[in-house]
């Protein structure tokens, strides 16, 4: 089965590193209390604003932003320094991503990341690039 979101120890890696604004989903209180199986598609930040009262126990205030894969890949920059474009290959077994220097080929300076799940490789992609200060 392919993951098609955040796990819990990665959403908490990307909410140090990400603006909140961009999870495109969340982890309700109710979650962390095992009662359900997954997180809600709703946006995190909406969740804060609008659905503060049935989302978040008062006495914890857990609420814990999640990202599908599409909110994943809008995060990580297409470009840097306007010449190394972002690439992606997806075939049976795994998943690629990269960057090419445009007129050289892959820039070996920047990740370079396959792994089978996609949503691991953009989480993986994400720290790489935020421990380059390239985010």
């Amino acid at each position: 089965m392919i993951k098609s979101y955040t796990d819990l120890e990665q959403s908490k890696k990307l909410a140090e590193i990400l603006p909140l604004e961009s999870a495109d989903m969340h982890y309700p209180d109710y979650y962390f209390d095992g009662n359900a199986k997954g997180p809600c598609n709703t946006p995190y930040k909406e969740a804060i604003e609008d659905l503060l009262h049935v989302y978040i126990n008062p006495k914890t205030k857990r609420l814990l932003p999640c990202w599908s894969l599409a909110a994943l890949l809008k995060v990580i920059p297409k470009k840097i320094k306007d010449f190394n474009v972002l690439r992606i290959d997806i075939n049976e077994k795994d998943f690629s991503i990269w960057y090419d220097e445009i007129g050289i080929g892959v820039n070996t300076e920047l990740p370079d990341i396959t792994m089978e799940c996609p949503v691991d490789a953009c989480v993986n992609m994400i720290e790489k690039l935020h421990d380059l200060n390239l985010l």
